[in-house]
């Protein structure tokens, strides 16, 4: 079903562009989104994720892409991790601070489920170091 683009789309599709990158929606547009179901499924994320939560006032991105990192680690859902790492360092956290607070949650969450974040966050932070604008740009 192709209906209409409304206003909250197009709102959530430029914040999703600017936390995510140009050549990453790129990426994901091929191999995610690249079916009727999956399309569903993004435009629903761009309407109701990114044009109303994301959108709202009262957090900077840079923290509710801290709180995602978070959030991802606690609950072990990988492939958003690597997403919203990617989110976060957009957005301006370092990799030291990125790791930090991973560490940290290891005394909450624990040592296992903060290992994995910690390879997660060192295959995105090496993909985007190995973009040709370090994966910070538009």
């Amino acid at each position: 079903m192709n209906m209409s683009k409304g206003e909250l789309w197009e709102r959530g599709d430029a914040v999703r562009r600017r936390l995510i990158g140009e050549a990453a929606v790129g990426r994901m547009a091929k191999g995610v989104y690249d079916d009727p179901i999956m399309e569903t499924f993004g435009d629903y994320a761009r309407e109701a994720v990114f044009g109303m939560l994301w959108s709202r006032e009262g957090l900077d991105l840079k923290t509710r892409a801290l709180i995602c990192v978070v959030s991802d680690t606690a609950i072990h859902a990988w492939p958003e991790l690597a997403i919203h790492l990617r989110m976060a360092r957009r957005m301006g956290w370092t990799e030291v601070e990125l790791s930090e607070a991973l560490l940290h949650m290891s005394g909450y969450v624990g040592l296992p489920a903060v290992r994995e974040a910690l390879i997660v966050a060192k295959t995105v932070f090496a993909e985007m170091r190995g973009e040709p604008d370090g994966g910070l740009g538009a």
